[in-house]
This record gives C-alpha cells, structure tokens and sequence, in this order.
C-alpha cells in the first residue's frame, strides 16, 4: 500500500474481508442508534466494535447504543489513520452518509 489514501482501499464493513496486507491500524465510522456517526481509530475494529456495545468505548457511543459498524479504511500506520480519522470528523452528516452508503 502507498503512503497515500486512495478511495478503493476503503471498504464498507458489513459482508467484507477488512483485512489487507500492511494494515495495522483502521479508521472506522459507527453508526448509533439515534442516527449519529462516530468515527475512530483501531487496530481491531470488531473488538472495539463490542467495547462500544458493552458501554466501555467512547463517551459519546455509551449513551447512543446500540452502534453498528458500518464503514473501515485499513492503514499502515496509526499516524495515518488518525489523520484520516481528524478529516472525517470535520465532515457534515450528510457526507458522512454519503461515504458510507
């Protein structure tokens, strides 16, 4: 993988493989139950999935449960993924739907 993000390296998670060679590290959109994304950073996406859902993840997800993973983008690097992760964040809902629809 390149040191650059390309959008066919991002994969919706539901009914997909999400693991590739080189990646490390995730970026991942939740969706919660009041309809909000929250998106992170992980090695582990289904892991920290179930911490989400078991009211141990984020402030923000504990009160929106149940949350359903429903986008990831594998890294090669945490850097990477945490960069991605802060663009994302800065987007608006709509594209955020968009993205992961």
């Amino acid at each position: 993988m390149s040191g650059e993000w390309r959008p066919e390296q991002a994969k919706r998670a539901e009914g997909r493989d999400m693991m590739t060679p080189n990646a490390n590290y995730f970026l991942y959109i939740l969706e919660c139950a009041d309809g909000s994304f929250y998106v992170g950073h992980t090695q582990d996406p289904q892991t920290r999935l179930k911490t989400h859902n078991d009211s141990r993840g984020a402030i923000y997800t504990r009160t929106r449960c149940p949350v359903q993973l429903v986008f990831t983008e594998p890294h090669d690097s945490e850097d990477k993924a945490v960069a991605r992760k802060q663009q994302i964040k800065k987007w608006s809902h709509a594209k955020k739907k968009a993205q992961v629809a």
